[in-house]
């Protein structure tokens, strides 16, 4: 009678594993929304108090600020102690709350959720530029799950932030130094529109080493003729965008492409139809051409960082599929915690290919540097 009645405890179990995997895959995203869009409507009068980014407590981190986590690096890095590039690195979602639209500054839970996912993504950067990352009222993961006006009006607070903090970063820095680009989700988001809207036809172009914007997609149509920059093209290539996001297989990509043919671009133009770029980090430009395993330099698995062991390298490789995602092959193992349902590795963009990316920017910055001390009319190829 007990391995009777232990037999039917495991059948039921198993049956409502399979049930309740059913009703996530048929209601899911209903489940998540309900869960995670705010009930009330937003109100710009009760949102958080704004920062002033002459404040270092505005920063999530900043060269003066010590001990901050972006000058972090795992087992045989290091960050530069004088770098001459500076990095402007814009957080992705770190408020996961219903309770408002935007997140407050000193909200706890986000901020250690903050300084986990810098370390995981700005420190690829640390080897060549000073890190700059604002905090600002970013918008609650809800307002990416519904299509009320409420969560437009909170991604605009949020990109309000955005702007001003650039404004602060530019002025803080010489008025010649070459500058990086970076972020991630809604971080990538904000810096799509800031490359619009405040870099674009500026003297700050010519200072663009490159801009990293990653976990957002981009159409090459429709979105960086508004930018102004190209996709990047050649790994030392410099004033050049690169953007990908991560999938393993199988990938379940048809949502995701048909809220991206269903937008607008930057450049007013539909997206149906256009191509999305993705770059391959383990081959620094845009192109079908696989790369690899042999060609990752080193992944940050979120055990690593941890512990700060040796990054393990030549695990993960990468492929751009024909409907303009990153297809890292089969799931790879130490990053299984916070995957998305469709296979989808968007926490991991940068984690995935932490030393390429840092290997990467340190090219980058070189090629830059070598034509802005080239006498003129000399070509330092």
């Amino acid at each position: 009678m007990p391995a009777r009645r232990f037999l039917w405890i495991i059948t039921i179990l198993v049956v409502l594993v399979i049930v309740a995997a059913t009703i996530y895959r048929l209601f899911g995203f209903q489940l998540i929304s309900a869960a995670l869009v705010p009930g009330k409507s937003f109100d710009a009068a009760a949102a958080p108090s704004p920062p002033d980014y002459a404040k270092a407590a505005s920063w999530q981190a900043r060269p003066d600020i010590k001990d901050n986590v972006a000058l972090w690096a795992p087992a045989g890095y290091s960050a530069a102690p004088k770098p001459g590039v500076a990095l402007f690195f814009v957080t992705p979602t770190a408020f996961i709350d219903r309770s408002g639209w935007n997140a407050p500054l000193d909200d706890k839970a986000t901020n250690e959720r903050l300084d986990m996912m810098l370390k995981a993504q700005a420190t690829a950067f640390n080897g060549v530029a000073a890190v700059y990352a604002p905090r600002y009222r970013q918008a609650t993961f809800g307002a990416f799950l519904t299509d009320k006006p409420d969560a437009a009006k909170a991604l605009e607070l949020a990109y309000s932030d955005v702007v001003r903090a650039f404004d602060a970063f530019v002025a803080g820095i010489p008025a010649d130094q070459p500058i990086i680009l970076a972020g991630h989700s809604q971080g990538a988001l904000h810096l799509s529109r800031l490359l619009k809207e405040h870099v674009a036809g500026t003297p700050l172009a010519r200072r663009i080493v490159a801009a990293y914007v990653v976990g957002w997609p981009l159409s090459v149509e429709a979105d960086l003729p508004a930018m102004a920059l190209p996709a990047c093209a050649a790994d030392d290539a410099t004033g050049c965008v690169l953007s990908w996001q991560s999938f393993a297989t199988p990938a379940e990509t048809a949502d995701l492409r048909k809220a991206f043919d269903a937008a607008t671009g930057l450049t007013g133009k539909p997206r149906a139809g256009t191509t999305m770029l993705c770059t391959n980090p383990l081959l620094g430009r845009a192109t079908t051409e696989p790369a690899a395993p042999a060609r990752n330099l080193g992944a940050l698995e979120p055990a690593i960082a941890k512990a700060g062991k040796p990054l393990p390298a030549h695990s993960i490789g990468a492929v751009c599929g024909k409907d303009g995602y990153l297809d890292i092959g089969a799931p790879p193992a130490g990053f299984g915690t916070y995957v998305l349902p469709g296979n989808n590795y968007h926490v991991y963009d940068y984690s995935l290919f932490w030393a390429n990316i840092r290997a990467d920017a340190e090219a980058r910055v070189n090629a830059f540097q070598a034509v802005a001390l080239a006498p003129a009319g000399v070509d330092p190829q």
